[in-house]
């Protein structure tokens, strides 16, 4: 059922939308589809996995600024699910796979899950399905509808790499901020991750996560970069 293909028309009634709003959002880039001839067609699974991403706030196609949907005083505060034992200031995986196994050992290792195969598999499947990462330098892997009860409790990691990994980004640049999450819908904010698009929209703010010599100072910029984001609002 999930691998099936879907036309524009199906795509239509299945998202409850006329044809010509499918066929705009397509053309400009908005929904994942591929033209096969002169005919668009839907993975059903793709799809499912890009209203995830719109309900939790992330656009994962060609977004250019990166906008807050909500106030950032009724978000999530980061303080809550981000502490300083959950920076990983050095990668050394250099794949995808790779850096996938090294963060979800660093959650595992955290007790943040209850187990690290299950992650593992969990975050490689929702990455089969759609990449992560939006360019700019950044992913942000969740597991969004894939057995929330792994997850001891909400909580974010994040990795860097300075070398950058392929992680299948849209601007094909090579990532080097993972941000992973661990989610479950029903304690956590949706807008969370709309609040960390928009504290890393420009290449600056993540330069200054490049930038900062240890896990101290990249805490410390991410706290930096909420505080920014709650004084613009």
């Amino acid at each position: 059922m999930d691998d099936r293909l879907m036309t524009i028309k199906q795509l239509a009634g299945y998202l409850n939308l006329n044809e010509r709003t499918v066929l705009r959002l397509v053309t400009d880039g908005a929904l994942p589809g591929v033209k096969v001839g002169n005919q668009w067609r839907f993975r059903k699974a793709m799809i499912d996995t890009w209203l995830d991403d719109q309900m939790l706030g992330v656009t994962p196609r060609l977004i250019d600024e990166p906008k807050p949907v909500v106030s950032a005083r009724a978000m999530l505060e980061l303080d809550s699910c981000f502490e300083l034992s959950h920076v990983l200031p050095e990668m050394k995986a250099a794949s995808k796979n790779g850096a996938i196994e090294e963060l979800a050992a660093l959650a595992a290792d955290l007790g943040l899950v209850r187990d690290k195969t299950w992650f593992i598999g969990a975050l490689i499947e929702r990455e089969n399905i759609m990449p992560s990462a939006t360019g700019n330098g950044i992913a942000f892997l969740h597991t969004v509808r894939r057995n929330p009860q792994q997850v001891v409790r909400p909580f974010m990691v994040l990795g860097r790499s300075k070398d950058g990994v392929d992680f299948d980004a849209l601007d094909g640049k090579p990532t080097h901020l993972f941000f992973v999450l661990g989610l479950k819908i029903n304690e956590l904010h949706l807008p969370w991750l709309a609040k960390l698009a928009s504290m890393f929209a420009t290449r600056e703010s993540v330069d200054r996560v490049l930038a900062a010599r240890t896990p101290k100072a990249i805490f410390d910029v991410i706290a930096a970069s909420e505080r920014r984001l709650k004084t613009s609002d």
